[in-house]
């Protein structure tokens, strides 16, 4: 098995343990990390994975096709959890893609259908909008807003 290979396997089995310090730490310096709700550089994304999986209880992921070279990766994983702004049940399945340096994650992006996700996280609202730049740019400033403030915060 290719390092990268192993390197993403260490990564979502940290996941799965909602271990943030663990995912964090597959991560080079200078990542980046984007999907729909996010687009994060260096440590930003350590932070948000400890945000989601300190927030998420109840977060279950399964993960699999796991394939990765000298240059690039890729998986797909499932992760299911109750949306905590509007306590409604996910079941998310996304396509990781990444990148590499020094032995580590240097970019991360994750697709996923935002429509399929806000009919399950908004209900009507992500049924009616959910196909809208206006409401993905909605989640993603709510998203960054959310993340800043996570951060602002005291460790405890």
């Amino acid at each position: 098995m290719h390092p990268h290979q192993e390197l993403l396997h260490r990564f979502y089995q940290a996941f799965q343990r909602r271990d943030h310090a663990g995912m964090a730490a597959c991560y080079h310096p200078e990542a980046t990390f984007e999907d729909a709700a996010f687009q994060l550089k260096g440590a930003e994304i350590g932070q948000m994975w400890r945000m989601l999986c300190e927030r998420g209880r109840d977060l279950r992921l399964a993960y699999n096709d796991v394939a990765a070279d000298e240059h690039a990766g890729r998986a797909t994983w499932d992760a299911r959890y109750t949306f905590s702004q509007t306590r409604r049940k996910v079941h998310n399945h996304i396509q990781a893609h990444f990148t590499f340096q020094d032995g580590l994650i240097r970019t991360h992006r994750d697709e996923f259908s935002f429509w399929r996700w806000s009919r399950q996280a908004l209900g009507p609202v992500g049924w009616l909008l959910g196909w809208s730049k206006f409401l993905q740019n909605k989640v993603r400033a709510t998203a960054r807003q959310g993340l800043e403030q996570f951060m602002a915060r005291p460790k405890q």
